[in-house]
């Protein structure tokens, strides 16, 4: 059972599940491609999501929201339900003409414990966001700010870079971008993570080793 808010066209969906920070921190200590290959690579978003702040580390629990395209009501809303470690994920359609979060929405997001966002859009003061040590990933920066009518939902699945994100799903990024862990898989991919940096360590000291023997002696 949905609730929608009293006072607005957002609807909320009933409370969630998150993974707790001790299941999900081996994922933040590695490549976000290491998550990505031990997910089969099927839940990489897409290289329009693009990181716009200095940070670049990214680890949390999805808080997700879907918006109308240039309206941001739904994300106010959503912050009224974040919990410490939690990222804001947002659908904005891809609609690049409105930014959906800002300065103020980020002063929000530190208060709350949000530690970044993911925005299938636009977003603005992007200087500001890094002062704050959010990371924040995109499709675009742009001054324009957003309207505040609605409609909108919090913690239903969204499609965001090509990938589908659920609440309470395990967000991994980096300067290469983002990796959606499914929260039922979690313990998978932690399991899993280990044995492939292993894999590419030996590949690597393959490929050191085969330089090496084209290298002329010294004389």
């Amino acid at each position: 059972m949905f609730i929608v808010a009293a006072t607005d066209s957002v609807v909320i969906a009933p409370r969630w599940e998150r993974a707790a920070p001790g299941q999900i921190r081996r994922m933040g200590e590695v490549p976000a491609a290491n998550v990505g290959d031990a997910l089969q690579r099927m839940t990489v978003m897409d290289g329009g999501i693009r990181l716009f702040t200095e940070r670049a580390a990214l680890l949390g629990n999805a808080l997700t929201v879907d918006v109308r395209s240039g309206d941001n009501l739904a994300v106010h809303r959503a912050l009224d339900e974040a919990r410490p470690g939690d990222v804001l994920v947002v659908n904005g359609h891809g609609d690049m003409t409105r930014a959906l979060i800002g300065d103020l929405i980020g002063e929000i997001m530190v208060n709350a414990g949000v530690v970044g966002a993911v925005i299938d859009g636009a977003v603005r003061d992007v200087r500001a966001l890094s002062g704050m040590g959010l990371a924040v990933y995109a499709r675009a920066v742009t001054p324009a700010g957003p309207f505040k009518d609605g409609p909108g939902a919090v913690g239903v699945p969204v499609a965001v870079g090509g990938v589908v994100v659920a609440a309470g799903d395990v967000l991994v990024g980096d300067a290469d971008g983002v990796v959606v862990v499914p929260r039922h898989r979690v313990r998978e991919v932690v399991d899993a993570i280990d044995g492939i940096g292993e894999k590419e360590e030996v590949l690597r000291q393959r490929i050191l080793a085969a330089r090496s023997g084209r290298t002329p002696a010294a004389r």
